[in-house]
């Protein structure tokens, strides 16, 4: 018998393949307007908490020889701010994800003037389940991604597999913010943005279920306790405009 889903949860899931299986015919379906439902509904705050992210590991991607692999990649934003601090010639960046029409939409970006000199390679796999040697990465990060697994634990081990010890883990995702601003941006986020998601893509099933899947996701002191349980040290969390969104860090023991 499956073992129910203990990550994400669509709709009509009973258990952590159907979840998987449900939330990648979802993202296939919003790919063609994935890029501007994110910039419209967060007012184009998404790319500053990209650029954010990508600055607090540029020590890291300096490093000609750093290899770095961007997790849940969708079409390629994070993954775009990474390579804004790699020297032409570095190793190139390693992009998954399992969503096919997200990942070739992020390849168009990736073969972009903006991109020249410096290398990706798409990798269309399940986070789970990496086809990445144990031991080899330096960096992993994942915007808004993470939150979609099936299962939370397995994926942070996975993660973990595929590091070397040192190695620098930023997870990027949104979060339930407290007090009167979290009542008010909660109302917004499980009222009016399905509503606002439905009129620009014609599908109100991805907005319905991205309230439920924050809602769900661990709380960020649940969260860092999971990190450490997987064998990582130095667990942090800091919130990103006051709380909607955060950054976790840890480094592989």
């Amino acid at each position: 018998m499956t073992a129910p889903a203990s990550g994400a949860e669509p709709p009509g899931a009973a258990d952590e393949h159907s979840a998987s299986q449900a939330v990648q015919c979802m993202f296939d379906g919003i790919a063609p307007r994935y890029d501007l439902l994110n910039h419209v509904l967060s007012a184009n705050v998404d790319r500053i908490w990209w650029r954010r992210t990508a600055s607090t590991f540029a020590p890291i991607l300096k490093k000609p020889q750093a290899v770095v692999l961007d997790v849940c990649c969708g079409t390629g934003d994070m993954t775009l701010a990474l390579l804004r601090h790699r020297p032409a010639g570095a190793e190139p960046v390693l992009a998954l994800d399992f969503a096919h029409a997200m990942l070739e939409r992020a390849k168009e970006k990736f073969s972009s003037p903006e991109c020249s000199g410096k290398a990706v390679v798409a990798i269309e796999a399940d986070a789970l389940h990496m086809p990445i040697p144990d031991g080899s990465i330096d960096l992993i990060t994942t915007a808004f991604g993470f939150r979609n697994l099936a299962n939370y634990e397995a994926g942070l081990k996975e993660m973990h597999r595929v590091m070397l010890p040192g190695a620098e883990l930023g997870i990027l995702d949104f979060n339930e913010p407290g007090g009167l601003f979290g009542k008010v941006y909660n109302f917004y986020f499980r009222h009016i943005l399905p509503r606002i998601g439905k009129a620009l893509s014609g599908s109100s099933a991805p907005y319905a279920y991205l309230p439920h899947s924050v809602h769900r996701f661990p709380k960020p002191e649940e969260m860092l306790a999971m990190m450490c349980s997987c064998g990582f040290i130095q667990a942090t969390w800091t919130p990103y405009t006051f709380g909607i969104a955060g950054l976790y860090r840890a480094v592989k023991a």
